[in-house]
């Protein structure tokens, strides 16, 4: 049975399946080739600048305002007719990409390449991967109860209390400041039983898609991880745990699939992003990362870690121009070969977060930069050693990984941009590098710092906007 490289990446205990993931059994698929086609042009459209209402929220128009971000031609969708055209040609859209401007295609048989050349619109495509015969199916397991033993806790925060008090998190909550009216955005591969773990129900969740290259019935019926990422900023258990934001309203996106790894994630990164903008999502947790593809293609190289190169990088680094806040994994490879970070923690404007452990020690396993064009990466560091978390079965446990600092710091995030409703994205990425403990001399191991939300509380409150 194959290792699982996302598990691989992001839990530094894990790099196979466990006893109970092998009780899974494997389901019969039909193989396609999927492939990325790149258009020329957006013409024949029927949508306009002079209306966003038609493929942007309000919500989403609302939050450019406000930061006194114009709609462009990114934001268009993908020309209609380009798509029928497409799928009149005999291939199958799996999706699109409005900032890109391509589109994502599936065919049974490896054609692609000369039904395109007949597609004028077409200026090239690039074959992302062939999917395989059969996949593992995860069946939905009971949920349990809140339990968690010998572990540091607080008659408020509970487990949640070394998770938010080194970072000076909870001075925010106790000024009125748990993310309200802010919506973050959770890429991730599955969030297996948060909609039937008590401790989770509560959470307030106004939207779900699905955008992996195998799309499933239900995002809940698949992978734990991002029930887990939820958890750390949303749950509000007092006394067990309390998470980063948990007033805040989130948006669960399925992008990951855990029995591949391919470039068609990208694309399904990109994806994800650009629903979370259509939708008005504020900030984007992304505990995902990419080092390596599966086959024969050998994914990103050290040069291409500058922000510019890969795609889902180029699409991360956009998230700040259209007014979100990104955090994203530095990756656990920093123990490996490999060392460096991830994509798309490479990318500019964002939060690329590391992990520290309680003694506020770089964990062995948090990714180092810099970037290769010399950007300080990591950006900042969280808790991520031992962090408190609710898994898929609905019980406490504690997990490691960058996986886990990010969305400890994306939850705090979200409640200092509430108290700082001035600032635009790029400002409070700014504040919140400048709250950290090693601003003055950042480093490719810690990069900023471990930021202090109430210091950046106050700089924020006297920094001068500079649009």
């Amino acid at each position: 049975m194959r290792t699982v490289f996302f598990l691989s990446l992001f839990f530094s205990f894990a790099c196979s399946l466990s006893a109970k993931d092998k009780a899974f059994h494997q389901v019969a698929l039909k193989k396609s080739f999927i492939y990325r086609l790149y258009l020329k042009d957006k013409n024949h459209s029927p949508f306009s600048l002079s209306r966003p209402d038609a493929f942007l929220s309000q919500r989403a128009i609302d939050r450019r305002r406000q930061q006194g971000i114009s709609v462009d031609s990114t934001d268009l969708p993908v020309s209609p007719a380009y798509l029928e055209s497409v799928r009149s040609a005999g291939l199958t859209v799996m999706g699109t990409s409005r900032w890109h401007n391509t589109i994502v295609v599936a065919s049974p048989t490896d054609n692609v390449s000369e039904v395109t050349q007949k597609l004028p619109f077409v200026s090239r495509c690039l074959k992302l991967y062939v999917s395989p015969d059969s996949m593992l199916f995860i069946p939905r397991s009971d949920v349990g109860h809140l339990m968690l033993k010998d572990t540091v806790s607080h008659s408020t925060y509970g487990a949640g209390w070394k998770q938010i008090k080194p970072v000076n998190g909870h001075k925010l909550h106790e000024l009125g400041f748990k993310g309200k009216g802010k919506l973050i955005a959770i890429l991730d591969a599955g969030f297996h039983n948060a909609d039937r773990i008590p401790a989770l129900k509560a959470i307030s969740v106004v939207a779900t898609a699905d955008f992996a290259p195998r799309r499933t019935q239900s995002i809940y019926a698949e992978h734990y991880h991002g029930a887990m990422v939820l958890s750390v900023m949303g749950a509000n258990q007092r006394g067990k745990l309390i998470g980063t934001a948990p007033e805040a309203d989130y948006a669960l996106i399925r992008t990951e699939d855990t029995n591949t790894e391919t470039r068609a994630e990208e694309d399904s990164w990109t994806m994800g992003a650009e629903y979370a903008d259509s939708i008005g999502a504020d900030l984007i947790n992304s505990s995902l990362g990419y080092i390596h593809w599966d086959g024969d293609s050998i994914g990103p190289d050290y040069r291409d870690l500058n922000g510019r190169t890969t795609f889902v990088s180029q699409t991360a680094s956009m998230l700040a121009s259209k007014g979100i806040v990104l955090c994203n994994a530095a990756g656990n490879e920093g123990s490996t070969q490999w060392h460096k970070i991830s994509v798309p923690a490479d990318a500019d404007d964002i939060l690329t977060v590391g992990a520290v452990d309680a003694d506020s020690t770089i964990a062995l396993f948090s990714s180092l930069g810099p970037s290769q064009d010399g950007r300080v990466k990591p950006d900042v560091c969280g808790p991520g050693v031992g962090v408190t978390v609710i898994d898929g079965a609905g019980t406490l446990t504690t997990n490691n990984g960058t996986s886990f600092a990010s969305p400890i710091i994306c939850g705090l995030v979200a409640c200092l941009w509430q108290a700082l409703p001035g600032l635009n994205a790029r400002q409070i990425l700014h504040v919140v590098r400048s709250s950290a403990d090693r601003y003055q001399w950042p480093d490719n191991v810690f990069g900023y710092g471990i930021p202090d939300f109430m210091k950046a509380y106050n700089i924020g409150k006297t920094f001068n906007p500079k649009r």
